[in-house]
């Protein structure tokens, strides 16, 4: 299928995630809402499958933009794609959803609250939970709360007038100990209301306490040798753990929110992303730029950001849920700054979109001006290691050895961010003997830059060393030796914990394990450590190989290099007869390696 340039431009850079998928036409119409597991693969099938309907290929041939938001699960890509058709009814979504569709947990308000499932949500002041994707996870969640609290299923009205007039008599499950006979007076109405409120923090997702209860439990039953009633207790722990008591997307208390959040990057541009939110659902999304004049902070950007788009899409909401608080609020709203719960889920999963929107932002820059994506890396690393310049010029050293023989060094070299091969080399350690580290690297730095100060050619801007505390001081020696001190930035990475060491600096840093900066240094590091076995396996196979030919008096390297040419080992070589070393060697050094053999036999 042709698809068009922009069109395969914005595919390319859509998140593998799930989320909602928004097709628009050229007059910016919205034609069809859909969700994903992937929205990468969901939104590429529509332009790289043939299509059998034609209601289906007459769509694809009316997209001329494609919008999504980002979720954190495939239940909340299926609500949120509910809500928006909902919200925006387009024209090629014929089977809408409502929320009857979906099932909620009700917590009845009334004497000695029930727990059960519904389809129908109604203002009577009982708490909603929902709504779910799934009626099995509610029944396993349901289940789970009658096993753990023994709460009533009848739907007796306990007030406390009929309950003391003894109205009622307890019933079968009762009996089977499945209720604690509420309707008798047999329960406290205060024991049953601390049950319920337990039940509802589950509900909320705060299940860290009952999964500490049930855990201790577990280890009394099986310490007790009841391990089936253990078992049990292990299934429901499980059960919990997996469970996810709400959407992220839609969620009843939350009624009528603005959501902003805020990514104040260091390339004087900020990116703000709006989320609008009603009746617990997210009906729009949007992310918008702000070219920064000077230093502005989040709290002044985000000001600007919300009058903006509120004013801009009508934005009457009196609560405005934002990471940090602006000064001033507009008239009629006041800021909230959350620290847990559904509210700060919300301003989690608008971040989320903020770092999506960006990343691609600047993909597409990457891919329009390959040198832009350099540029930025190297800014990055530069601020990130407190440099003064950009580090075009890197190289890295490591040491390696073979139970402290045949020790080498390697040095990868890396420009404008990328491995320059070519300029690799290897160093044979020369006034070290036996696994000294500190002293190898001492010699390595000093013979590579002595050299490069004599040659006059130009010096890096950042050198690495594969090591600690240790490694890092035997290189600034040599650099202080060669009057290089203070010119040149040097580091140490330290394998175990990825910390970075500078020189005079105590304490390591510890750059952001999913950041560029540390994976380009990884990078040289990793390159530095094959290069360097790659020669090391060389030299000690060689050495291992040739050490017993060169013990023999009169047989130098020369002969022995030609003889394992010839014979491919030294056990050919052992074997061989004296005509057969003659023909290669001569008699006299036939004989002597001959005899060698012989004796050893």
């Amino acid at each position: 299928m042709n698809t068009p340039e922009h069109l395969r431009a914005v595919i390319k850079n859509i998140p593998d995630s799930p989320g909602a998928y928004q097709f628009y036409d050229k007059d910016h119409r919205l034609l069809y809402v859909g969700k994903a597991k992937s929205l990468r693969k969901r939104v590429a099938s529509y332009f790289t499958k043939s299509h059998d309907s034609a209601r289906t290929a007459l769509l694809v041939k009316k997209i001329a933009d494609i919008k999504y938001i980002v979720v954190s699960s495939e239940y909340d890509a299926l609500l949120l794609e509910n809500t928006l058709i909902k919200k925006h009814q387009p024209r090629y979504n014929v089977n809408l959803k409502d929320d009857k569709t979906y099932p909620w947990i009700i917590v009845k308000k009334e004497n000695f609250p029930r727990v059960f499932y519904t389809r129908r949500k109604v203002n009577d002041g009982s708490h909603y939970f929902g709504p779910y994707a799934s009626v099995g996870m509610i029944q396993s969640l349901l289940e789970l709360v009658h096993e753990l609290y023994k709460l009533r299923t009848c739907t007796l009205h306990l007030t406390p007038a009929n309950i003391k007039s003894g109205k009622f008599k307890v019933c079968l499950e009762y009996q089977i100990g499945n209720c604690k006979g509420p309707c008798e007076g047999l329960q406290a109405e205060e024991d049953y209301d601390r049950d319920i409120g337990q039940v509802i923090d589950i509900l909320k997702g705060n299940t860290g306490n009952v999964i500490r209860h049930l855990k201790e439990t577990m280890k009394d039953l099986s310490d007790g040798m009841n391990f089936e009633e253990a078992q049990a207790a292990k299934e429901k722990i499980t059960l919990l753990e997996k469970f996810r008591s709400k959407s992220i997307v839609v969620h009843p208390s939350i009624t009528n929110v603005d959501v902003f959040s805020i990514i104040n990057s260091e390339e004087k541009t900020a990116y703000v992303n709006y989320l609008k939110v009603i009746n617990g659902g997210i009906i729009l999304a949007q992310t918008i730029e702000l070219r920064k004049k000077l230093d502005e902070g989040d709290a002044e950007l985000l000001a600007l950001a919300v009058a903006e788009l509120r004013e801009r899409h009508g934005s009457t909401s009196a609560e405005i849920i934002v990471p940090v608080k602006p000064e001033i609020a507009p008239a009629g709203a006041r800021f909230t700054v959350p620290r847990i719960g559904d509210k700060k889920h919300l301003l989690g999963l608008s971040l989320k979109n903020t770092f999506q929107y960006r990343r691609e932002k600047l993909n597409r820059m990457d891919k329009l001006d390959p040198g832009h994506r350099t540029d930025r890396l190297l800014a990055g690393m530069r601020d990130d290691l407190r440099m003064r310049d950009l580090p075009r010029h890197i190289e890295c050293f490591d040491n390696s050895n073979f139970q402290g023989a045949y020790p080498v060094a390697a040095m990868s070299v890396f420009m404008d961010a990328k491995p320059a091969r070519s300029k690799y080399r290897h160093f044979n350690i020369r006034t070290v003997s036996g696994p000294d580290d500190f002293a190898s690297m001492e010699e390595v730095i000093s013979r590579r830059y002595s050299r490069m100060l004599r040659e006059n050619e130009p010096l890096p801007q950042l050198i690495i060393v594969d090591g600690g505390k240790g490694q890092l001081g035997s290189a600034l020696a040599s650099l202080e030796k060669l009057k290089l001190k203070g010119k040149i930035t040097i580091i140490g990475i330290a394998k175990k914990l990825e910390e970075i060491y500078f020189p005079g600096d105590p304490h390591p840093l510890y750059l952001d394990k999913k950041g560029e900066t540390l994976k380009v240094i990884q990078r040289l590091r990793d390159e530095a450590h094959r290069f360097g076995i790659t020669h090391h396996r060389k030299r000690h196979g060689k050495g291992t190989v040739r050490t017993e030919l060169v013990e023999i008096p009169g047989i130098g390297e020369s002969t022995a290099t030609h003889l394992l040419k010839q014979f491919k080992s030294v056990s050919r070589i052992r074997k061989a007869s004296l005509e057969a070393l003659e023909a290669e060697v001569g008699k006299a050094r036939a004989r002597k390696i001959f005899d060698y053999f012989k004796k050893g036999e």
